[in-house]
């Protein structure tokens, strides 16, 4: 009987050994730590960075951007425009499938730009640009204008928040302003989340039905190609802890390691640095224009002039070779990064002081939220509190996660029951430097970025800005809007900076640069 329970052991090891094919035995699992722990999934609900970079694992978009910024089909096979440029016919390639094996469908994809444009600023212009949208056949629609709008394909193509994600019409059927539930994307991975923990990890695996587009990948454009079966994000908030793992072989990648940790890094031989976003983000200071003090102009003006760049930068990115003072809202160096002197970059406190004391401020501690773990703007704060509070300012820094940001300041009540003041965030600047595609510089009221800003004169040169064909008009125009932007202190650009990411050369290869930090392309030995 022993013999025989023996022979019978031997035998199931065989066979699970002949289960095991060489395919499922060389399953390559992607380990890597994100620059911020996910909590919210639905990347049409927030412009949160981190739901946006899950959305780019599991979702699919119409037109990308390349490597030379030139717009791409990517789910689309062709599109069409009219004479009189007003009609722009669509059609998508062939094979595209959602994660449950359903077919991708032009209902699919109105049904999502419906319901991204009424969250997006630039889905709001081309909303109000169009006269209609709708399906032709199955693979085919159409956006029929109302009036020129010459940045279609621009819109179309934004590749940061908030990203035009095409999902299924069950799901895009969702209100914009509640999240989804149903995480069901068609784009080549796919989120497990029954296996998803938040605070803990996050994983993906391969969509093995996912048909990617035949040419070569280029930034976010071309083919998306899995080449890792499995990709899981962990959560280690403490930066020291995510390089040590790094380093010791835990872990793959990390998004965005602190500067401070780079000559840890430098000095390991399997260990590089990739410059995964040349062309840099912006950090900025966002007020709530809803509810003392800042639905005063003169109060956002007086914390402008208190507020020095410089300091800020340096606490936070460190590396004067990465950061950059600029106070131009659209980006410097741009078509339309028009800057402003001292503003921002030298305090001026006797101006400060003054025009707080004319915005009538009574003292109110101004809450500022503070995103611990949140590595590209969680130091700025606290510099930040001591300048506001030498021009007359209280302030109320309330650290908390940055997930908790991300709910909080959706929300409209005033600071004293659960609102907010002041929050700082970053964006890629390749959204920022066209003042279409800037969602910070909106003006439109309930519709406009979190913060809320009601500017009709802002609204109005906008509208000029995406009709206008003239390039010397178009600046004109690109220029009216930055001014209008800093002369109401919209919002406060703090500077820019380039992001880096770590990786294990010896056991990874081919990281895309982009201005996203995307997972497709990447091999694993």
């Amino acid at each position: 009987m022993h013999f025989t329970r023996k022979l019978g052991q031997i035998a199931a090891v065989c066979a699970g050994l002949m289960l095991a094919t060489p395919a499922a035995m060389a399953q390559t699992t992607l380990k890597m730590v994100s620059h911020s722990d996910l909590k919210v999934l639905d990347p049409v609900w927030t412009s949160a960075l981190i739901t946006r970079n899950h959305g780019y694992m599991i979702y699919d978009v119409l037109f990308a951007k390349d490597a030379d910024l030139k717009v791409q089909p990517q789910m689309a096979e062709k599109y069409e425009v009219s004479p009189d440029k007003l009609t722009w016919t669509i059609t998508l390639r062939d094979g595209l499938e959602w994660h449950d094996g359903t077919p991708v469908t032009a209902e699919d994809c109105v049904a999502s730009l419906k319901r991204w444009w009424v969250r997006d600023s630039f889905g709001q212009l081309l909303a109000a640009a169009t006269g209609d949208i709708k399906v032709v056949d199955a693979k085919t629609f159409q956006i029929v204008l109302k009036e020129p709008f010459g940045m279609v394909l621009e819109a179309l193509a934004k590749p940061s928040s908030l990203v035009p994600f095409m999902m299924p019409k069950r799901v895009a059927a969702t209100d914009p302003f509640k999240q989804i539930e149903d995480y069901t994307g068609s784009g080549p991975f796919i989120f497990k989340k029954d296996e998803w923990k938040p605070g803990e990890k996050v994983v993906y695996v391969k969509n093995p039905k996912y048909k990617p587009r035949p040419e070569a990948p280029s930034m976010l454009a071309g083919g998306k190609v899995a080449k890792v079966d499995r990709v899981e994000w962990m959560a280690i908030p403490d930066p020291s802890t995510a390089v040590n793992a790094l380093l010791a072989g835990e872990i793959d990648l990390i998004e965005s390691p602190v500067p401070d940790l780079f000559p840890m890094l430098k000095a390991d031989k399997n260990v590089a640095l990739f410059g995964w976003n040349q062309l840099g983000s912006q950090i900025i200071m966002r007020f709530n224009h809803l509810h003392p003090p800042f639905n005063n102009v003169k109060a956002r003006q007086a914390a402008m002039y208190a507020l020095a760049q410089e300091d800020m930068l340096r606490a936070q990115v460190g590396d004067p070779e990465i950061y950059k003072v600029c106070n131009a809202p659209f980006v410097c160096g741009t078509a339309y990064g028009k800057e402003y002197g001292d503003l921002l970059i030298k305090p001026n406190l006797e101006k400060a002081r003054q025009l707080l004391k004319e915005s009538g401020y009574d003292g109110t501690p101004v809450v500022m939220m503070q995103q611990t773990d949140l590595q590209s703007s969680n130091q700025v704060q606290a510099v930040a509190k001591p300048q506001l509070e030498k021009a007359g300012f209280k302030v109320d820094l309330q650290p908390m996660d940055w997930q908790t940001v991300v709910s909080r300041r959706a929300r409209k009540e005033a600071p004293a029951q659960g609102g907010w003041n002041i929050f700082f965030t970053t964006n890629i600047t390749l959204d920022l430097d066209n003042p279409a595609t800037n969602a910070f510089a909106s003006g439109g009221c309930e519709k406009a970025w979190f913060g809320w800003p009601c500017d009709a004169e802002l609204e109005k040169l906008r509208a000029a800005f995406i009709k206008e064909t003239d390039p010397a008009k178009l600046k004109e125009i690109g220029y009216a809007i930055s001014d209008r932007v800093m002369g109401e202190a919209i919002y406060a650009p703090v500077g820019q900076y380039k992001a880096f990411g770590a990786y294990r050369k010896d056991r990874l290869s081919g990281w895309l640069e982009g201005p996203v930090p995307v997972v497709w392309n990447i091999s694993k030995k």
